[in-house]
């Protein structure tokens, strides 16, 4: 008998930038995603180049019919994508809103509530309009607040009969990691103070507490969270300053978290300001602003790290917040730790720490899938590997629930095949939609079901009943 609840929200999620592609189409303007070409490492570029997938992407923005019909086909209740800030403020500092912009989201909403999917959207998913990081350097202006809270203002009152979930930031606390993308921040990030990065972060806090208090007024039935990368952090050993070294690693996540859910600064961010020489330019209006809090939290998790006070143990390769690997789990293509256990562990940690309901809104594995065709002239991906990811992460997701954790649902990050944000290529699929677009910009775009899509669709169907233990 499952234990996942009646109103459980499965389902599946993707970025704008990641997907959409038509960079420059009915009036959309440049975003900090289009000038950014081989992922978070590299400096940006002055102008698009043609190399950088995202600007087609998968073509979503002209073949979303056909992708929503094929997700309610899987049976999703859900399906979690962004809105293009600079669809609809191309520049984003603009008084009056892109009709055409305004237009499409209409369009591919109404496309889910034909098939009974709703619509989880997040606000802001990396892709600062790159105007205002190149006028204003992006969230280290407190103008960005004003500037965001129009832009959520005319999104809600347009979609308040449409979209009933929303979130403000993606992966709010990746800014200290990947400031360009994350913030929108021009200054390189070498040359950013901590001072700096803080300040940027005060302003995205003050403007997510204002987007929840405008969501809040103009559409009282609606739920909005905030997402965080969710990252469990384990001491390496047993050692006492192995352990404060992990508490003080976990703490650099839920910092972001803790204002969000709480409504205020924690009082251990004192002396990390103390100590860092962070001096914050906050107004009695940004504390005021700060209560209002979100109704849910929501995260991605992709895996779990280790800490040491040891400066000689080394963080592990290609992941995008450090962390030391854990010597008894295994990783992905990519060096990915794959810790099922870990989501449980992170659920539990994250209600016990909030008491508000929590929403998985990313999970998934990267891996490079073979397309073949099979004797019935089919073509697919035998992709049992993700299959088994899925699986052994939902059974975990039941543990939780069965903990007492109230967990909304879950969407699988990337369920129909993008354009990787970490390192900015098509090979590393997450989907149970195979796309057919390769990294060197070749292919047909053309769509075909994986081995995983029939089994996520059964999954669906018996809301988890036919996974296996």
């Amino acid at each position: 008998m499952s234990k996942f609840p009646n109103d459980f929200l499965w389902g599946g999620a993707v970025a704008a930038n990641q997907c959409e592609g038509a960079y420059l189409e009915d009036g959309k303007g440049l975003t900090v995603q289009d000038v950014t070409r081989k992922g978070w490492h590299e400096a940006p570029t002055e102008e698009p180049l043609e190399d950088n997938l995202k600007l087609v992407g998968i073509d979503f923005y002209h073949r979303y019919k056909e992708d929503i019909r094929l997700f309610a086909e899987m049976g999703f209740k859900v399906f979690r994508l962004s809105i293009a800030w600079a669809r609809i403020f191309p520049k984003g500092d603009e008084q009056e809103p892109n009709e055409a912009g305004l237009a499409f989201y209409d369009a591919v909403f109404d496309e889910c509530l034909k098939y009974g999917i709703e619509p989880l959207v997040t606000l802001s998913h990396y892709e600062t309009p790159l105007h205002l990081t190149r006028t204003y350097d992006g969230w280290r202006n407190r103008k960005m607040i004003d500037f965001f809270e129009h832009y959520v203002r005319t999104v809600f009152d347009r979609y308040k009969g449409k979209v009933k979930y929303w979130l403000t930031f993606n992966e709010i606390n990746s800014i200290t990691h990947v400031p360009f993308l994350s913030g929108g921040i021009n200054t390189p990030k070498e040359e950013l103070t901590q001072q700096d990065i803080y300040q940027a972060i005060h302003h995205e806090l003050v403007a997510s507490s204002r987007a929840v208090q405008a969501c809040h007024e103009l559409i009282p039935e609606a739920q909005i969270g905030c997402m965080i990368l969710g990252v469990p952090v384990y001491p390496l050993t047993p050692k006492p300053e192995d352990v404060l070294q992990s508490l003080a690693t976990e703490r650099e996540n839920f910092f972001f978290s803790d204002v969000q859910v709480r409504g205020y600064y924690p009082s251990y961010s004192k002396r990390m300001f103390k100590e860092n020489k962070i001096e914050l330019d906050i107004r009695p209006q940004d504390l005021e602003d700060l209560k209002h809090t979100v109704d849910f939290v929501s995260f991605s998790y992709y895996m779990s790290i280790c800490e040491s006070a040891d400066p000689t143990k080394e963080a592990g390769e290609g992941n995008i917040i450090g962390g030391i690997p854990n010597p008894y789990l295994k990783a992905s293509e990519w060096g990915w730790q794959i810790d099922p256990e870990g989501l449980r562990y992170y659920l539990n940690i994250l209600y016990d720490r909030y008491q508000k309901p929590v929403f998985i809104v990313e999970n998934g594995l990267g891996a490079v899938d073979e397309l073949v065709t099979l004797e019935n002239g089919e073509k697919t991906v035998i992709d049992d590997y993700r299959i088994d990811y899925m699986n052994d992460h939902l059974v975990q997701v039941e543990e939780a629930i069965e903990d007492g954790v109230p967990v909304m649902g879950y969407t699988s990050w990337g369920c129909i095949d993008l354009v990787s944000f970490t390192t900015a290529e098509n090979k590393k699929r997450y989907g149970m939609i195979y796309v057919d677009r390769n990294t060197d910009g070749t292919g047909t775009l053309a769509r075909y079901k994986k081995k995983s899509f029939a089994w996520y669709k059964e999954v669906i169907s018996s809301n988890g009943d036919s996974l296996v233990k």
